[in-house]
């Protein structure tokens, strides 16, 4: 019925016109009652009758002028048809459909004037008695069209309004989806990157100790070498750890270690003080408060980590850091500052990598700001501003 409207619409009206046929040949006005076949309709009721049900197979295309054509056959059939017959069933079928395809103040309007200018007709030019139960019948269908229609057209915005919804609410979940896909990345690919690149200078900076040691000071070059072997060692685990929550087909489970926070920031300031950089560190986080959120220790961690990474980095040698944590009201304040050291040999570090952008995204999550800059007089500062709430 969908894929052909106008072969539906033309079932309808040969329907139509059997039943007005068919009721022409009822007499409702019997001496015993309704009779059939007691009359017999006059050939222009007949031509007015297939008239109208022609007029309906157009009546979804073209609703208004159906209608319009409706009208007047049922008002020639009302004032000249003796005895009736029922062509107004075209009306009440074109009212109906264009009280289903319109808005309801058309159909209010549309369809009251429908009502009393068939009932009207009826009453004052047709043969019978004003107040014969045809010309009530003629008010009755009518009415009973248009309020059928505007149900339906109700109905079907509701159902539409429904659907637009469910498929509205379909593509935001679409949409929330990949915005978690895409936040999910970038902290995969920010945790991986503040991982690697800490280790990797460690190791490069040890390992080049080993090189320039090896033949005059094997000891110091046996230290340096255990220092790569702990920080590969602690790479791997950590990306071992990464990988493996990434290979769950299912939601992770809870990690059996807790995520890196102040509470080991010792260890991490000791290997950068093992790769030759003096580190001070300064935390101020009060013991009367509550401990930090996990996701503010996670951050001031990070930052932390790769500030003093960039420091070993791109700063010359004989640089020394200074690392202060302080609880600022409702805040915490991270600041890591170096002094530059002496011009490193050699061409520059050029960087480019993303450690500052990764410190910036753990901040501005977090509703903080994080400021990363040279210092005036040598050296560079980080300072990240970490909300606790």
């Amino acid at each position: 019925m969908r894929d052909h409207p106008l072969a539906t619409d033309a079932v309808v009206a040969f329907g139509a016109l059997v039943a007005m046929v068919v009721g022409s040949f009822a007499n409702p006005h019997g001496v015993h009652g309704p009779t059939f076949g007691t009359r017999t309709p006059e050939t222009f009721s007949l031509v007015l009758m297939v008239l109208g049900a022609a007029a309906l197979v157009q009546r979804r295309r073209r609703p208004r002028v159906v209608l319009a054509v409706a009208i007047g056959l049922s008002l020639l059939e009302l004032t000249t048809g003796e005895p009736r017959a029922p062509v107004a069933m075209c009306t009440v079928i074109a009212l109906y459909t264009l009280a289903s395809r319109t808005d309801r103040p058309t159909t209010w309007r549309v369809g009251l004037l429908t009502m009393a200018g068939l009932t009207g007709v009826a009453m004052l030019a047709g043969p019978l008695p004003w107040y014969a139960q045809e010309n009530i019948g003629i008010f009755a269908w009518t009415g009973m069209a248009a309020a059928a229609g505007d149900a339906v057209r109700s109905r079907r915005a509701f159902v539409d309004a429904i659907r637009e919804r469910a498929e509205r609410a379909e593509r935001t979940r679409e949409e929330e989806a990949r915005r978690r896909v895409a936040e999910e990345r970038l902290r995969i690919a920010r945790d991986l990157h503040d991982v690697v690149a800490h280790h990797i200078a460690l190791v490069n900076v040890q390992a080049g100790v080993a090189a320039h040691v090896m033949d005059k000071r094997p000891d110091q070059a046996k230290e340096a070498l255990a220092h790569v072997r702990d920080a590969s060692r602690s790479a791997l685990n950590e990306l071992r750890a990464t990988v493996g929550l990434l290979r769950q087909s299912g939601d992770p489970e809870a990690p059996t270690e807790p995520a890196p926070g102040l509470a080991v920031l010792d260890d991490l300031v000791g290997t950068f003080r093992n790769a030759g950089l003096p580190v001070k560190v300064m935390l101020e986080l009060g013991r009367d408060r509550d401990p930090l959120p996990a996701a503010v220790d996670l951050a001031a961690y990070r930052v932390i980590q790769e500030a003093l990474t960039n420091v070993r980095k791109h700063a010359g040698s004989g640089a020394s850091a200074e690392v202060s944590v302080v609880r600022v009201g409702g805040s915490v304040e991270v600041t890591v500052l170096d002094d530059g050291g002496a011009p490193a040999g050699g061409a520059p570090d050029p960087g480019g990598g993303h450690g500052l952008l990764g410190m910036r995204e753990r901040a501005v999550a977090l509703n903080g700001s994080c400021f990363a800059g040279p210092r005036f007089g040598g050296g560079y500062r980080v300072h990240a501003i970490l909300p606790v709430s």
